[in-house]
């Protein structure tokens, strides 16, 4: 088990381009799985291209984990993912989606999305020491 690596607010955003455009092949490629699915009529077990689009799907949840950051959309509708941190001393999930441009809210391990929160303005400011 790899050390978790924790995010700060800036170091994240750095991350954001990347992880962007992870989330929207992670989105396309469900989508497509989806449509494929229902032109099949749900007789998608021995369908080889949606085994691979699923691999595919797999992959990319894989780059994000080797980022540090983790998918949380099962559904596979906003895109939804978290990357660790510590705000007021306490681990937290920093929590972007894929139609916000920057980071900025967080919320507590437990709580998930619905207990997101206004990431504090001074976590934003690295501290030149």
């Amino acid at each position: 088990m790899t050390e978790t690596k924790y995010f700060t607010p800036d170091e994240a955003q750095l991350t954001l381009p990347l992880v962007k455009q992870i989330v929207k092949d992670i989105l396309d490629t469900t989508k497509e799985i989806r449509l494929l699915a229902e032109d099949l009529e749900g007789a998608i077990e021995d369908n080889s291209e949606i085994k691979k689009m699923v691999e595919n799907v797999n992959g990319f949840m894989r780059e994000l984990e080797e980022i540090g950051c983790y998918y949380k959309d099962w559904n596979f509708s906003v895109g939804l993912v978290d990357f660790p941190a510590v705000i007021d001393g306490e681990e937290v999930f920093l929590c972007w989606r894929s139609d916000e441009d920057d980071i900025r809210f967080y919320h507590d391990m437990e709580k998930g999305y619905s207990g997101r929160k206004s990431i504090p303005e001074k976590y934003f400011k690295e501290q030149v020491k």
